[in-house]
């Protein structure tokens, strides 16, 4: 199958998973109360917004990642349509973790809800080692990868594994602090870069 096909397929799932998260958001009724009464409604969605803008933010950040890993990519083998597939997964899963949290984090079930929400990223971030290996097979990877480049991607997926795995350990105590963690990781997640600067710049240098 073409790469370019899947790659399509896929931006169409992350579309529909980042745009379904508004959806949990339900406008409070309003029958004849004054503005005040209003306002103090809207301010108790707090979680709701709270559980929209980090889920936005993390399949943001997934889509741009997810890309970085097609762009080293020449072919895609079953063994890489299949770990896109569990990825994709997990995508089109996460607006339902982000309601449970929008529902019951200021709630008593807060801790659940959070080991779920971070519990979620935990195999996600699997998903994503899963796909960075059928990558990086002879079958799959571009000729012009340097190998170095995918172990530097691979360290990265691996101490973020743990980061979230600590979040999930840590929500189950204290329920906004585990998802805070998780939240925290987009700092990695936006700078890891899939393009090796240093061999393209010898590239695009003139001999002498």
């Amino acid at each position: 199958m073409s790469k370019a096909r899947t790659e399509a397929f896929s931006d169409g799932v992350f579309s529909i998973a980042i745009t379904l998260l508004i959806l949990e958001i339900k406008v409070p009724p309003f029958i004849g109360q004054s503005n005040q009464e209003l306002a103090r409604a809207l301010l108790t969605l707090w979680p709701s917004f709270f559980a929209f803008i980090g889920s936005f933010a993390t399949i943001l950040v997934l889509w741009i990642n997810h890309h970085g890993l097609f762009t080293l990519a020449e072919h895609a083998t079953p063994r890489f349509l299949f770990a896109n597939g569990f990825l994709l997964l997990l995508v089109i899963f996460i607006p339902f973790p982000t309601a449970l949290l929008a529902q019951h984090l200021n709630g008593p079930g807060a801790n659940t809800a959070a080991v779920v929400y971070c519990g979620t990223y935990v195999l996600t971030n699997i998903s994503y080692q899963l796909l960075l290996s059928a990558v990086a097979s002879p079958q799959c990877i571009r000729n012009d990868v340097d190998l170095t480049l995918i172990s530097k991607i691979r360290v990265a997926y691996l101490f973020g594994l743990l980061i979230y795995i600590t979040a999930t350990l840590v929500a189950w105590f204290y329920a906004f602090a585990g998802v805070l963690i998780c939240s925290l990781l987009w700092l990695l997640w936006t700078q890891l870069s899939y393009s090796d600067k240093i061999k393209i710049e010898k590239t695009l240098k003139p001999s002498k």
